[in-house]
């Protein structure tokens, strides 16, 4: 894939050649698998990138307005570009903050809040090799590492600007999930939907796709197998991001 030139995607395109982090399944998926109906009235996204979670949610929902948080320089001013460009740049804005600067700055709540986090705390950086001596740009090591926003952090900030109703969204590794949902139970958050994905049938879970409300209720366990072999996509998936990709 071209970085240099925009992904197209079938009601958008997403410039992506100034953010550290590019497109990726994880956004997509989290952005086609999220709860949204024509009551969520206000959306907000924490830690925007591209853009591309805040763009598929406007696609599904025509009605809601939808802010995105982004941190880092040239990702905000790549973010904004990408919603003025698109067919909601009205219901669009991101503004250029922290996660925990906005939630102590802004008085307001959302319906919906979604987070595709910083995946690796500083301890896993050997293990995962993404570090390649003291060469790795700042923007990067921002993206991929949450050291900039902290789990705990996170739930912090969703717990101030979630509406009583409302509901969050987002995706983590694997191995991550019981942690988090232990740390968000104790801001009085709790899972309703969890979906694990592997990307094939004789792979290991890798991801979690998990949605929490201050309701407890009973939890809706999924699976989601994306690949049937290389290239060749299962029906689950398929259905699942198919008003999305051109080629779906």
């Amino acid at each position: 894939m071209n970085m240099s030139l925009p992904f197209h995607f079938k009601e958008f395109s997403i410039n992506q050649d100034r953010c550290a982090m590019k497109i990726g399944t994880d956004g997509v998926l989290l952005g086609a698998w999220v709860s949204i109906d024509q009551n969520t009235n206000q959306i907000l996204d924490l830690g925007a990138g591209t853009g591309i979670i805040a763009l598929q949610l406007a696609q599904r929902n025509v009605f809601a307005d939808i802010d995105a948080i982004e941190i880092d320089d040239a990702a905000f001013e790549q973010c904004t570009e990408n919603f003025e460009n698109s067919s909601w740049a009205d219901r669009l804005f991101c503004y250029h903050a922290s996660a925990q600067e906005f939630a102590t700055e802004v008085d307001e709540s959302y319906d919906l809040i979604v987070s595709n986090p910083p995946f690796y705390s500083p301890s896993d950086r050997k293990d995962e090799s993404l570090k390649k001596g003291e060469e790795m740009k700042k923007s990067r090591k921002l993206a991929r590492f949450n050291d900039s926003l902290p789990f705990e952090h996170l739930i912090d900030c969703v717990h101030m600007l979630l509406s009583e109703k409302g509901s969050f969204a987002l995706i983590l590794p694997r191995k991550e999930e019981k942690s988090f949902i232990s740390l968000a139970s104790e801001a009085g958050l709790f899972p309703r939907r969890i979906c694990r994905v592997k990307g094939n049938s004789t792979s290991e879970e890798k991801r979690s796709l998990l949605e929490f409300s201050f309701q407890r209720t009973e939890i809706e366990f999924t699976e989601l197998t994306i690949e049937t072999e290389r290239h060749m996509y299962t029906d689950d998936y398929r259905n699942l991001v198919k008003q999305f990709y051109l080629k779906m």
